[in-house]
């Protein structure tokens, strides 16, 4: 038995598994976005297509010309809603950052590659609303929705710069779907092999060189989501993408999340840098 047929993908990619206190996390964050959808400057359920949940949130800075972050949430393209991540806008809000959130179709009502493209239609109705580039950041499957924006073309849409996103934060994303295939969360992906690679961006041209990925990871997360961060770092490194991987200590895959409004984080710090760099 080869070391790769070895692998139990199944605890490995089943993060609800291997973090039972996720409920509580869970609940916490709610408590937490619901508060800050009172709080905040807000613009909300802004429509950017058709479909019910084609809809983003835009938490305002104090600024008028404040720089722009995106905040793609996770739950595996088949989860979650915008709303329940509302509180990742607080902290960069408090750094002079302005913050849109969006929803998107899940699975199985659409494929992986649908949700990608919603994104792109997401920010493109950004661009035109407030001529901002943005910085892109997303956990989970939005970390791998965050690269999948830097690689992805925009000559398509009209009235936006062909190099819309040039800067992305993916935290604990997954960038090879193949090894979800034969996992329970594959059930609502219905991905094949063909379809797996094709939604894959290690599997996919990369972005131009010039463009910035960073791939963060929790030190405790499981040894597939760090190979993956790894992998997709070191892949785009060597064709002239200025990427680079970001080991967070003491975190799992959801408690990542919270350096986002813990005050002079690391990432936080970091994130509020490469937005102010990517509006000057």
């Amino acid at each position: 038995m080869t070391a790769e047929t070895a692998i139990d993908y199944e605890a490995e990619y089943n993060n609800r598994k291997r973090v039972p206190e996720h409920v509580e996390i869970n609940e916490r964050w709610a408590l937490l976005a619901g508060a800050y959808r009172l709080a905040g400057d807000t613009e909300l359920d802004q429509p950017y297509g058709s479909r019910e949940r084609q809809r983003y949130d835009l938490f305002h800075a104090a600024s008028e010309d404040a720089p722009l972050v995106v905040y793609i949430h996770g739950g595996y393209w088949q989860r979650g809603d915008r709303k329940d991540y509302s509180f990742v806008a607080r902290e960069l809000n408090a750094n002079g950052i302005t913050v849109a959130i969006p929803s998107y179709s899940l699975c199985p009502v659409v494929s992986v590659m649908e949700i990608s493209h919603e994104l792109q239609l997401c920010l493109a109705a950004l661009w035109k609303k407030t001529k901002r580039r943005p910085v892109v950041i997303g956990h989970s499957a939005g970390g791998h929705l965050t690269a999948e924006m830097l690689a992805r073309n925009w000559s398509s849409f009209a009235g936006v710069p062909t190099d819309l996103v040039t800067t992305g934060y993916a935290i604990s994303g997954v960038f090879d779907l193949a090894p979800l295939l034969g996992t329970s969360l594959n059930e609502a992906l219905g991905l094949t092999k063909g379809t797996a690679r094709a939604a894959s961006p290690l599997f996919r041209p990369p972005p131009p060189k010039g463009r910035r990925l960073v791939a963060a990871v929790g030190g405790d997360e499981s040894a597939e989501f760090l190979r993956q961060s790894r992998e997709i770092a070191e892949n785009w490194g060597r064709v002239g993408v200025s990427a680079e991987c970001e080991v967070i200590a003491g975190t799992n895959h959801f408690t990542i999340v919270d350096e986002l409004i813990r005050p002079g984080s690391a990432m936080l710090t970091q994130i509020v840098a490469m937005a102010r760099e990517a509006a000057a």
